[in-house]
């Protein structure tokens, strides 16, 4: 059996390193499985990183939370001994996730450039069914105007705003706002230096390529040329930037007019 010092010094430098990449967050996300056993000790890991990390690490972290989920998913559909034991992980992210929220972006407006990160990172999560839908609109609630509301106390925000977003205030079930509360009353308002601010930017171009990637695989259920099944997901997930969604929305427009015209 491993030592259990040495588990969790190793998984916190995987945690520390994380990037944009998909190798990094699945190779903590593996290790993380791998030792299961200490699932209560790594999770606690997880939230001391985001506690006392820079801005940027903790989105990093926050992107990592649906991968590791994945990742434990897979193993227990894949079933064989110890299966079951990566849910440990979810069950801790569920009951967690307004300190995991508050701690990636606090409402003292340190983490205005962490609420895009977190409402994208919380629809995928509902998504995949590893959070309720009125949890996750309780959040969405809790999270208003943290992009916002303070941010001229964060000196770092109008440099990194375009790649930004908040965290959260309300009651979830499961996790008493008092103990979040009382966890984020340390927290200094962080200034981000150069290095950081350009290695955001970077990360969130690299994030957002790879979503793009991803659009044509989308599967198109109608044969109808009409439907545009990349474009209503971009349209409801927020996907891409405005002009991204202008653009598909013309692309799709100029289709409808070629089929009304070649349908006269």
């Amino acid at each position: 059996m491993a030592d259990p010092f040495e588990v969790r010094m190793r998984f916190t430098s995987l945690l520390h390193h994380l990037n944009a990449s998909t190798t990094s967050a699945l190779k903590a996300a593996h290790y993380a499985l791998k030792h299961a056993e200490y699932a209560d000790d790594l999770h606690s890991c997880i939230l001391e990183q985001l506690e006392r990390n820079n801005m940027n690490n903790r989105a990093n972290i926050m992107y990592f939370l649906p991968a590791l989920c994945d990742t434990a998913r897979a193993k227990s559909d894949a079933g064989g001994v110890g299966a079951g034991a990566g849910e440990v992980y979810v069950r801790m992210m569920e009951r967690d996730i307004l300190r995991i929220v508050d701690a990636v972006a606090p409402d003292d407006g340190s983490g205005a450039a962490n609420v895009k990160v977190v409402r994208r990172v919380l629809q995928g999560l509902q998504g995949k069914a590893y959070l309720q839908p009125q949890t996750v609109t309780e959040l969405e609630e809790c999270i208003q105007g943290r992009d916002t509301a303070n941010a001229a106390s964060s000196p770092g925000h109008n440099h990194a705003g375009a790649h930004t977003d908040g965290a959260m205030h309300g009651v979830v079930r499961s996790t008493p706002r008092s103990s979040a509360r009382d966890s984020l009353s340390h927290y200094p308002v962080q200034r981000l230096d150069k290095r950081q601010i350009e290695q955001r930017i970077e990360e969130d171009r690299e994030r957002h390529k790879r979503a793009r990637e991803g659009i044509w695989a989308i599967p198109q259920e109608s044969t109808s040329l009409r439907e545009d099944v990349e474009f209503d997901k971009m349209w409801t997930e927020g996907e891409g930037d405005e002009d991204d969604l202008l653009l598909a929305r013309e692309e799709s427009e100029d289709r409808g007019r070629g089929l009304e015209y070649e349908e006269t």
